[in-house]
């Protein structure tokens, strides 16, 4: 296999259309599952929250280490390029072998379990692809500013997207189903610190690769769940009289 870059351009130009497709069908109307199943039919198939996840989430570890794999001799140097495949593959393997076993969400519809399978492979091929087999950078990577700020932003996102999770599985007892607010760290402020925190960390994976690929996903995460991030706030304020009403929903004291 070796680097095509019109093959990295189309499929970095159609997740891009992908993400404007997910922003019309989703801004008005959320996606159908979790707290907005209630309102909406409710999809036949489902698995375990645990399982769905982790099925979901494997692809996006798989496919970059099968093509780490398939590479021969394996193509990761200099240091910059070792450190961004890590980052990419670090936080799936969190998503993949640790979140699933410590949710307590609702069981998953099959329908968008079997679309965030093909999207995880399509990214995963993609992320993978371009870091292993076409990325080119200085020696000197590791002390560009574009790659210091943006491997910053990452670890930041992560952060705050785990500690996050970890404040909404407190909500829950072993059992439960039922919706709390949230309290505490980033959602004080946002009702979606999660999501926040993975938007924030995937901008900054885009400016540590300053890779079109990466921006393409970024973009995506931004329009995915960014609306979900809206639709979870409105959800809020209109489930609990107490809800604070200075809590914005996805960017603190802005929107």
């Amino acid at each position: 296999m070796q680097c095509l870059p019109g093959l990295v351009l189309a499929l970095s130009s159609l997740l891009g259309a992908l993400a404007l497709l997910q922003l019309s069908l989703y801004l008005r109307v959320p996606s159908r599952y979790g707290k907005h199943e209630e309102r909406l039919c409710r999809p036949r198939g489902r698995l375990p929250a645990r399982c769905a996840w982790f099925l979901q989430e494997l692809p996006s570890f798989l496919v970059p280490a099968l093509l780490l794999a398939l590479r021969s001799p394996p193509r990761l140097e200099p240091l910059g390029c070792r450190l961004l495949c890590c980052l990419f593959c670090w936080h799936y393997f969190y998503r993949t072998f640790i979140y699933p076993f410590f949710t307590r969400g609702r069981p998953f519809p099959l329908q968008l379990l079997f679309f965030g399978m093909l999207f995880c492979i399509y990214n995963g091929f993609l992320q993978g692809y371009y870091l292993i087999y076409c990325a080119e950078y200085p020696n000197d990577w590791c002390t560009d500013i574009r790659f210091t700020s943006g491997l910053l932003l990452f670890l930041l996102g992560m952060g705050i997207n785990i500690h996050s999770d970890l404040l909404l599985r407190q909500l829950r007892k072993p059992g439960e189903v039922t919706y709390k607010i949230p309290q505490g760290g980033l959602f004080t402020y946002v009702s979606g610190a999660n999501y926040f925190g993975e938007i924030v960390e995937w901008f900054g994976f885009a400016i540590a690769t300053w890779s079109l690929p990466a921006f393409a996903f970024a973009f995506f995460t931004l329009c995915c769940i960014g609306p979900r991030a809206y639709h979870h706030h409105r959800y809020y304020l209109k489930t609990f009289t107490d809800y604070p009403k200075s809590r914005k929903a996805l960017i603190p004291f802005i929107f």
